[in-house]
């Protein structure tokens, strides 16, 4: 639903809502979240100015949805009328094929963020949250409430930091001791007046490993990041040509990036989830860009269908393999695979194609 009603005067809450936060934190556990917070529906002043001031910079590139809403992000009883509290979760995605640097090393090969190795993390969260929220209403009686997974203007991390998941990492992405960063967040918005969790203090201390890294050098400050720089964004949100000046710090990045994470000290402490779900498809993990530069757009539909991939659709994701390509060690097989595409029917895919065999063509400075 988009919204929910408040309560009806007929049901008056239960004098005493701790015990109930606490089954419902149990249930999470139960359906797979390896935590659960409450937060408030006011996230306060101080998240309301730093998103205002990170529009104003236009650090969200052509993700216009997200001035759009503006500062409905910031306060969750706009974007639902009569929400009380946010229940958050965090669910570990880290598949076996966990460490992503032999990959990143081997420049013939496909790097794809590892949330993205298996099926789409927004069916397999919104579907448990569904399933707590169900259970919610079995114990306490019909209830407002809507679900999120990434669907909408809500700032999972500031939720969840407020609701003892986590803290805000450097990068921007939310860290918790005992998991490090590798793991999806999920929101119920609810009017139950349930007792809130304590935020947690930050760790991070003076370490910048997260900044260093970058490719891109897109976090342009500690918890400051410009997505139009962002490899993430580039490889997913961004629709048309990719900056030529960004292309060869890409790498072989074809689907998001994870080297802020894979540096990150914390991240020593994620465990490979348990979850059939996230376990890696189509051998995504080690996959050749050749190998799936030749895919025709049924193979694609055929293989990446139920996966966070799918989403970009079938020319982006050629568009990101064509720069990969760009950037791999010459050979005939990149050539041939390139060659084999630069009439592509889509302008987009020639445009990159064109661009990464004119590299192959010229001597590569600094490599």
């Amino acid at each position: 639903m988009s919204e929910f009603d408040p309560p009806p005067a007929a049901r008056a809450p239960p004098a005493d809502l701790a015990p109930l936060a606490a089954t419902i934190k149990a249930w999470g556990r139960e359906l797979g979240f390896q935590a659960v917070g409450i937060a408030d529906a006011e996230l306060g002043p101080a998240a309301a100015a730093r998103l205002a001031d990170w529009l104003a910079r236009g650090f969200h590139g052509e993700m216009d949805y997200m001035a759009r809403h503006g500062a409905r992000r910031a306060r969750p009883r706009d974007l639902v009328p009569g929400t009380l509290r946010v229940i958050g979760a965090r669910m570990d995605y880290l598949p076996d094929a966990a460490d992503g640097w032999p990959t990143l090393q081997d420049p013939a090969r496909a790097y794809i963020a590892r949330y993205a190795l298996g099926r789409d993390y927004h069916k397999v969260v919104r579907s448990r949250l569904q399933r707590l929220a169900d259970r919610i209403a079995a114990e306490a009686g019909e209830f407002g409430y809507r679900v999120f997974t990434d669907s909408a203007p809500v700032m999972e991390v500031e939720v969840a930091a407020q609701a003892g998941l986590g803290w805000r990492g450097k990068h921007t992405l939310l860290l918790a001791r005992e998991a490090g960063s590798f793991f999806f967040l999920g929101e119920i918005y609810t009017d139950l007046p349930l007792p809130v969790d304590s935020p947690l203090a930050e760790h991070c201390g003076t370490c910048t490993r997260c900044i260093d890294i970058c490719p891109t050098h897109a976090i342009v400050g500690p918890y400051r990041l410009d997505a139009r720089r962002c490899i993430s964004y580039l490889t997913i949100e961004l629709k048309g040509s990719i900056p030529i000046e960004l292309r060869p710090l890409i790498g072989n990045r074809v689907y998001g990036c994870d080297d802020c994470q894979l540096v990150c000290p914390w991240n020593k402490y994620a465990r490979p989830s348990a979850e059939p779900d996230f376990r890696v498809r189509n051998g995504l993990d080690t996959a050749e860009l050749a190998a799936l530069f030749g895919w025709t757009e049924a193979e694609f539909q055929a293989r990446l269908a139920g996966s966070a991939i799918h989403r970009i659709g079938y020319e982006r994701w050629s568009r990101n393999l064509a720069v990969g390509l760009g950037n791999a060690p010459p050979g005939e097989r990149v050539r041939a695979a390139l060659a084999a595409r630069a009439d592509d029917r889509s302008a987009l895919v020639r445009e990159h194609v064109a661009w990464a065999l004119a590299r192959h063509e010229q001597p590569r400075v600094g490599r």
